[in-house]
């Protein structure tokens, strides 16, 4: 479906003492990856959360490959799976500026109402813009 890169680079409190990226901050930067994915099509959380629409993540899984490293540049490919309904679900590929594949993450998020906390169906505005 849609892809979109990211480009992010590794700040120091992202890492150990070895220089090494802490594997919590990865869902950061697939964070980083869907927002940008997001923006690229006109949408932000932002003005979906003004609208009553919530996003969370219901899902995670990430495989680890290779470790990033302090002032590496990371390139997040974000992918949509399919067409949204009540969840949208991402997949992402994680390299280095040389081209290696470090990381490889999935992820489930829900439309919900922010009143009732209730599911409900991905807006029609959303839609259309997935189809421009």
């Amino acid at each position: 479906m849609i892809n979109h890169q990211t480009k992010v680079k590794v700040r120091y409190g992202e890492t150990d003492q070895m220089g090494v990226v802490y594997h919590g901050n990865y869902a950061q930067y697939f964070e980083i990856g869907r927002i940008e994915w997001l923006s690229s099509l006109g949408v932000s959380y932002k003005e979906m959360e003004a609208q009553g629409i919530m996003l969370p993540v219901v899902v995670l899984n990430i495989n680890y490959s290779k470790p990033a490293f302090y002032e590496d540049v990371l390139i997040i490919t974000t992918s949509l799976l399919k067409p949204p309904e009540v969840s949208i679900e991402f997949k992402y590929e994680l390299h280095n500026e040389g081209g290696e594949l470090l990381t490889t993450a999935y992820t489930k998020l829900v439309f919900v109402d922010s009143k009732s906390r209730s599911p409900i169906r991905c807006p029609d505005f959303f839609l259309d813009k997935l189809q421009n």
